[in-house]
């Protein structure tokens, strides 16, 4: 299936919305991405991640932040500055911004005890053989530059271990991607994961399956996905999602030996 085609069932494809009271989110996120789509800065961004994934109906389930890789020969102190003007435009409050990075957290208004902040991330030194198109997103009427599902596939695999390493942290989210990407039969570009790990993808494979049974449990898996898809989806697929992954993962090591 093509990005932007109706899915089997009927309808399409588009970022879920698991919770009712995570529409004042949703909306809130699709506001900030539409205005940075509408900027001057838009040419300079390549929009990436989860939601990007969901948007371009590659990915079925909720996502929170906005992820972007950062076009090469840019100009951070541009970027910080239109940033900051849609943020004070759309009357988010800075609630956090890295020192060394293009890394932001945005408050909006919101009732007691519901979400009101959003994580926006710009990466620098990105793959070299990252890959990107023009894609039409239907839910805001915009047209973005975005990463290829090989780009997205390859990196989202390389993530899993590349978080643990960097930050000793593990998303249960990047788990349910991989999974997800498999059983859709999405190709992943081969020479990302070899730039980004210095290895075969057969050899890589062999470190990720052993990451994955050792390192993942139940509690990482709910921790994270719990509120990202809808309930009876959550209590299904948290049963399976370790195994199966494995299991496609010896698959395609199989597939790549031959």
């Amino acid at each position: 299936m093509e990005r932007g085609e109706k899915n089997p069932k009927g309808g399409r494809i588009s970022m879920i919305l698991p919770k009712r009271e995570d529409a004042l989110h949703k909306a809130q996120l699709f506001r900030l991405l539409t205005e940075i789509l509408d900027s001057p800065i838009s040419q300079s961004l390549y929009f990436k991640g989860g939601t990007a994934a969901a948007m371009a109906g590659s990915l079925d389930r909720f996502s929170l932040d906005l992820d972007f890789d950062l076009k090469r020969g840019v100009n951070k102190i541009i970027i910080d500055k239109n940033l900051k003007l849609i943020f004070k435009n759309l009357g988010y409050e800075l609630k956090s911004q890295s020192k060394k990075t293009l890394f932001y957290v945005v408050k909006y208004e919101a009732a007691k005890n519901l979400r009101n902040t959003i994580k926006l991330s710009i990466f620098e030194n990105q793959p070299k053989t990252n890959l990107y198109e023009p894609l039409y997103l239907k839910e805001i009427d915009r047209l973005c530059l975005i990463q290829t599902e090989g780009t997205m596939f390859a990196n989202k695999l390389v993530a899993l271990t590349d978080r643990y390493k960097k930050r000793r942290v593990i998303a249960g989210r990047d788990l349910y991607d991989i999974h997800y990407f498999f059983l859709q039969g999405y190709r992943y570009s081969e020479v990302i994961i070899k730039e980004r790990t210095g290895k075969l993808p057969q050899k890589y494979f062999q470190e990720l399956i052993s990451f994955i049974e050792k390192k993942i449990s139940e509690k990482i898996i709910s921790q994270d996905l719990s509120f990202l898809l809808p309930y009876k989806k959550f209590i299904s697929i948290r049963k399976v999602i370790k195994k199966e992954t494995v299991m496609f993962l010896k698959d395609e090591i199989k597939r790549l030996l031959v």
